[in-house]
């Protein structure tokens, strides 16, 4: 991190952002002792650096009916840059697929989905190995989310 240090305050400012990204500056001056001014300039020199991303809205799952979670593991034969560009677009062409990841291990790409059903699960599958030579998709349902979306330990 170039311009904003990881002093106490913006710290405090990072933990409390986390958890109440839509929380007015004025409340978030005062809950990490700053006056609106040192917040707000200390948010700035945080976005400029590259620690903050961005701030979102986190949607409750269950409730708009994404009630299956699925992490589907996936081997391939193809390494090169060309066929990770050409899959990387299309799996990103999916929105259900919410996190994806190259890894490291016996399996290539780690993705997670979400999605109503299992019905709804095998039309995603149909379109994520649709024109794509894979070797291996291992799929693994979860049962209960024990902890998601947890906040990053700053």
């Amino acid at each position: 991190m170039n311009d904003a240090k990881l002093d106490h305050f913006n710290l405090a400012i990072l933990r409390t952002l986390q958890l109440r990204p839509g929380l007015p500056q004025r409340e978030l001056a005062e809950r990490v002792n700053l006056s609106q001014n040192a917040c707000w300039r200390r948010i700035r020199q945080l976005e400029e650096a590259g620690v903050i991303e961005a701030r979102r809205l986190v949607l409750s799952r269950q409730a708009l009916g994404f009630g299956l979670v699925v992490f589907s593991m996936i081997r391939t034969r193809s390494h090169s840059r060309t066929w990770l560009a050409a899959f990387r677009e299309h799996v990103l062409g999916i929105p259900e697929v919410i996190d994806f990841y190259r890894i490291g291990g016996d399996y290539d790409y780690m993705l997670k989905i979400v999605t109503r059903d299992i019905g709804a699960f095998d039309l995603i599958y149909q379109r994520l190995i649709d024109g794509f030579e894979i070797d291996t998709v291992t799929s693994y349902f979860a049962m209960e989310a024990l902890a998601e979306s947890r906040p990053l330990p700053v």
